[in-house]
């Protein structure tokens, strides 16, 4: 029997054509069943009964059947399931973009609270990007009138700054506190919803200070005792970054503690080792975590369409996307602006939050 292998229906077939082979009605390929094109998309809906992964499907449908480009095929139908879209894992974070040092001190601040305290107190903590310098307020009510209260305290010391980065708190989202940055023209850089990562520097010395209080709680039943001790102690020792003290680089001098030290006047200008220090170990950090979480840059673009991460799941059983779905009408980094296709309704997400479909 001749064939005709130019015809479009069996071209597929010519590189396997010496291993097919017919049998009581049967085509058979490589001792399994060759399935025809009419029956190829149900196959694959079988073997992905169950809502199993890619490979379990493949495995399936290899140990039986062959067709030209099974697997393909077989990826496909399990991209454009619906439900598997909704619990698959979510995008892998952005790399890493890390802040470049400011040119001097206190133009660059960062601020958060910390708490509650068992006593229902909070700390409110403000840092300095520049020279990492900590400043410290312990309040009983966090609104935004009290807040602005301890900043002015803050500025009247070391001045007002160029820019605040901070989360969205109701205390820094609200019309009070936003005339109060505006009037002092103080740019504010809210971090995206859902992303700490975003204001890394002071969500970092909170772990830090943390665990320090944790200590002194549980040596002397008060975490209050240690905080100026330990406070003092940061701002006057070698941060790991920039080889300087927090004090020393906002100051440009070294504050007197307990620790005996040189009184030491130098007629020199200032060192700028601390700047190519700061900038190695930022990069070396960066290219390390952005190993370590597999990062990788976001495809996500304005016009896609998304899903978004469900961050606040009601029990064990929610997806861990929402079934509804996005058009992305606006990204600026790592930030993106997705609106939804039911009600118009906007959000703010990170990339890593949201899948493309």
């Amino acid at each position: 029997m001749t064939h005709d292998w130019g015809n479009s229906v069996v071209k597929p077939y010519v590189a396997f054509q010496n291993e097919l082979s017919y049998i009581n009605g049967l085509v058979m390929g490589v001792s399994k069943l060759a399935v025809p094109r009419t029956l190829r998309s149900r196959m694959c809906q079988l073997a992905h009964e169950g809502h199993s992964g890619q490979s379990v499907m493949k495995n399936r449908l290899r140990d039986k059947y062959w067709w030209p480009n099974m697997d393909g095929e077989t990826v496909k139908l399990y991209e454009s399931c619906e439900g598997c879209r909704l619990v698959h894992r979510a995008n892998p974070p952005d790399p890493m973009s890390r802040r470049s040092l400011p040119e001097k001190p206190w133009i660059d601040l960062a601020i958060d609270f910390l708490g509650p305290m068992p006593s229902g107190e909070y700390i409110l903590v403000t840092i300095d990007y520049y020279s990492r310098y900590m400043v410290l307020e312990i309040m009983t009510k966090i609104t935004a009138q009290e807040t602005i209260q301890r900043l002015k305290r803050i500025f009247r010391t070391w001045g007002y700054p160029r820019t605040i980065t901070l989360d969205n708190d109701k205390q820094f989202v609200s019309k009070e506190f936003g005339n109060f940055c505006k009037t002092l023209s103080i740019h504010l850089n809210h971090s995206t919803p859902y992303w700490p990562q975003a204001n890394g520097e002071v969500e970092r010395q909170n772990r830090f200070l943390l665990k320090r209080l944790k200590i002194s709680n549980a040596l002397y039943g008060n975490w209050k005792t240690e905080l100026d001790n330990y406070l003092i102690l940061y701002i006057n020792s070698p941060h790991s970054l920039t080889g300087q003290a927090p004090s020393e680089l906002l100051q440009n001098r070294k504050l007197r503690y307990k620790l005996p030290q040189l009184d030491d006047l130098s007629s020199t200008p200032p060192s700028t080792e601390f700047r190519d220090r700061d900038t190695q170990k930022k990069f070396e950090g960066k290219v390390r975590e952005d190993n370590r979480r597999g990062a990788k840059r976001s495809e996500i673009e304005i016009g896609d369409k998304v899903l978004m991460k469900n961050l606040l799941p009601k029990d064990k059983l929610s997806t861990d996307f929402h079934k509804e779905k996005f058009l992305v009408v606006d990204k600026e980094g790592t930030n993106v602006t997705i609106e939804s296709d039911e009600n118009d309704k906007r959000y703010e997400r990170y990339t890593s939050h949201l899948r493309n479909l």
